[in-house]
């Protein structure tokens, strides 16, 4: 149900070669892989995934792909540089 890879140079791939285990993951964890490619997006139909690390990868990816039939069950989500994200500057007024 879960795939950890960490901290590893060697390691190679494309996100959406991930697609084979869409209906049994409910974590991805890939940190400090920086030849891992891909699209953040390629996950955004796994049915069961909650919680996705993707730091320090070859991700990419625009968080404003996100619809809302994307990322059903996710509670946790943490991308890599190479995806652009909105940045949230909330002044004291907005509290």
């Amino acid at each position: 149900k879960e795939l950890n890879c960490n901290d590893n140079d060697f390691l190679t791939g494309n996100l959406n070669s991930l697609s084979v285990l869409k209906d049994t993951l409910t974590k991805v964890t890939i940190m400090d892989c920086s030849n891992v490619q891909g699209n953040f997006m390629d996950l955004a139909d796994f049915p069961h995934l909650k919680k996705v690390y993707l730091d320090e990868t070859g991700v990419t990816g625009d968080i404003r792909d996100i619809g809302k039939q994307d990322f059903q069950t996710l509670e946790s989500l943490t991308l890599p540089s190479g995806v652009y994200t909105v940045e949230l500057a909330m002044s004291p007024a907005h509290f």
